[in-house]
């Protein structure tokens, strides 16, 4: 489910979730996971509508999410990041090779200037998380499949000794890895 366009003020289906000023009335125990999966007291919420509705009301403040809307804004937890994107596809515009991102939300993120992809490696691990740039200062995290897509696209480029592998989007160099 969309929110309506009529919303005054709202643009690509978003509410103008940055003109409301609402107080802050508490958090609520709702939670995403780093699977992407929504969670209220505990329980996942099955209903996908309902995630897509309020992932179009979420919003962040420092380093805390919020649901938002006109009269009340409420706190909720987020693991990693509150969006998964699950999919990409590859179009031809006007400055080459566009990717687009789907998330679980069903939100569409074309990978560019406005937003813009990194990796962050798990301290412990090593293991690479790749994350875009989505809305309102939030990130999404692109599922493991996802990234496996991009380096089986990847150009390997030598950058200062190293193998470097990286993806171009809307003219845009995107670095996923080197090689020691």
């Amino acid at each position: 489910m969309k929110v309506s366009k009529e919303i005054k003020g709202a643009t690509d289906g978003q509410p103008p979730l940055a003109s409301w000023n609402p107080p802050f009335c508490g958090d609520i125990d709702m939670r995403i996971a780093r699977d992407g999966r929504w969670y209220y007291m505990g329980t996942p919420i099955g209903r996908p509508a309902m995630v897509t509705l309020f992932s179009t009301v979420l919003w962040m403040e420092g380093d805390k999410y919020f649901l938002k809307t006109p009269v009340e804004k409420i706190g909720i937890e987020v693991e990693d990041a509150p969006f998964l994107f699950i999919s990409v596809c590859h179009n031809e515009g006007e400055k080459g090779v566009e990717l687009t991102f789907t998330s679980l939300t069903g939100d569409r993120v074309t990978l560019g200037p406005e937003h813009r992809l990194w990796v962050e490696h798990c301290p412990e691990t090593g293991e690479p998380s790749p994350y875009i740039n989505v809305r309102y200062g939030m990130k999404g995290l692109l599922h493991r499949n996802v990234f496996y897509e991009l380096l089986a696209m990847a150009k390997e480029v030598e950058r200062q000794g190293k193998a470097t592998f990286i993806i171009v989007s809307q003219g845009v160099e995107f670095v996923l890895g080197t090689l020691a």
